[in-house]
């Protein structure tokens, strides 16, 4: 049997057709083509020599002395504050004084009703008339019958029953005596005074209404003058405090100087004292409780306002400062850009200490005489980067 030949028909093949062009139209086609790419030559920028340096305002570090200070958060409080409550009962009658005003301290603020009081006073007077009466009569008939006992006319009893009505008659003297010093004090109760120097505050009853006593608030008192602002200190500056200064602990933060500026003052323009240092920590807040002392003569703190308050803790004699601006952040690490003689940004890691005035202490990483590159840092992107330096000063910066 003749073998079967298996044939596979390759596929059939496709031929685009040829394409043909006038002589004149190739040559156009050309000319454009040549004419498109010279132009675009030179459109093209020539390349520049090399890049311009980033240009970073510098400072130079000079040792200076500086004064160390701690600032916290203060309420300033008054010395004094009474709440008015009448002590006695009755009908108010008038209100004395303008709500608001200053008082001196003995004011009559309130009046009460004073008849009832008036006619309880007279009343104790009569029983004090008739308890002396009693008395001396009893006196009499006490030496009388001495004297019988004497002439052995009467008895050891009746001599005792007389001695004893004479001592008692003087003792309800006595009684008689200071129930009508009681009625009179009432009475004087019937007008409420400032037992304080101080600003009187609204009143909360007026004429007409029943005052209970030792119960119906009528206003309050807060004196004005002095004042003291309460603070509290942290744990780790307490500590610090008394460390440098050696004392007791009583004594650690009252010998330092105490500056206080209210919210809306620059810098701080009132000095005091320390007068009081709480007697132990409070172990919630890891603080200690502070007080100042200040003249209040002018009015300017009333009780109640924010106030902040910076304590004094001494002098750095040589330290390094630099605007805060300039320190940068890696994670946890600090570090500044020293600009070298060669031109040169120089990442320095720094320890940082205090801020005092914007201006951040360094305590390590960095040398007296050096330029420190405080503006125009975020365009160095790297150690060593050459840069051109320019002074910097708050004009320059106030500008841009």
């Amino acid at each position: 049997m003749p073998a079967i030949r298996r044939l596979t028909s390759a596929p059939p093949q496709r031929f685009l057709p040829a394409l043909s062009f006038p002589a004149p139209f190739l040559f156009r086609g050309a000319l454009a083509l040549s004419l498109t790419l010279t132009l675009a030559a030179c459109d093209r920028p020539a390349p520049s020599a090399a890049t311009a340096p980033a240009e970073v305002g510098v400072v130079t570090v000079a040792p200076r002395s500086v004064e160390l200070a701690d600032e916290y958060n203060g309420r300033v409080e008054a010395v004094n504050t009474a709440r008015i409550l009448p002590r006695v009962g009755g009908y108010l009658e008038r209100v004395t004084y303008q709500e608001g005003q200053q008082v001196a301290q003995g004011t009559v603020l309130f009046v009460i009703d004073q008849r009832p009081y008036r006619i309880a006073l007279d009343r104790a007077q009569a029983q004090l008339q008739r308890a002396r009466a009693t008395a001396r009569l009893a006196q009499v008939q006490f030496k009388r019958v001495g004297t019988l006992f004497a002439a052995r006319a009467t008895s050891q009893e009746e001599l005792d029953n007389a001695r004893a009505t004479a001592e008692q008659a003087r003792a309800d003297e006595q009684a008689a005596n200071a129930a009508v010093a009681d009625a009179r004090l009432n009475l004087d109760y019937n007008e409420v005074r400032a037992p304080v120097a101080g600003r009187a505050g609204r009143a909360m009853l007026t004429a007409g209404n029943l005052a209970v006593a030792n119960q119906s608030l009528l206003t309050s008192v807060v004196a004005q003058d002095p004042v003291y602002v309460y603070f509290d200190c942290d744990e780790q500056s307490y500590l610090r405090y008394t460390a440098a200064r050696g004392q007791a602990r009583d004594r650690a933060i009252s010998a330092n100087t105490v500056r206080v500026a209210l919210a809306n003052e620059q810098g701080f323009p009132h000095t005091g004292q320390v007068d009081f240092l709480d007697n132990q920590v409070n172990p919630v807040t890891g603080t200690i409780r502070a007080r100042v002392r200040l003249n209040n003569a002018g009015g300017v703190f009333t009780p109640g306002l924010y106030a902040r308050v910076q304590l004094v803790t001494g002098t750095a004699p040589q330290a390094l400062l630099v605007d805060d601006k300039a320190v940068r952040t890696d994670q946890d690490r600090k570090y500044l850009y020293v600009v070298s003689t060669d031109g040169k940004a120089l990442r320095r890691e720094v320890t940082l200490g205090r801020l005092v005035g914007g201006q951040r202490i360094i305590e390590a990483g960095l040398q007296a005489g050096e330029r420190v590159a405080v503006d125009g840092t975020q365009k160095v992107f790297y150690s060593g980067a050459p840069v051109k330096a320019v002074p910097y000063t708050t004009q320059s910066a106030a500008a841009e």
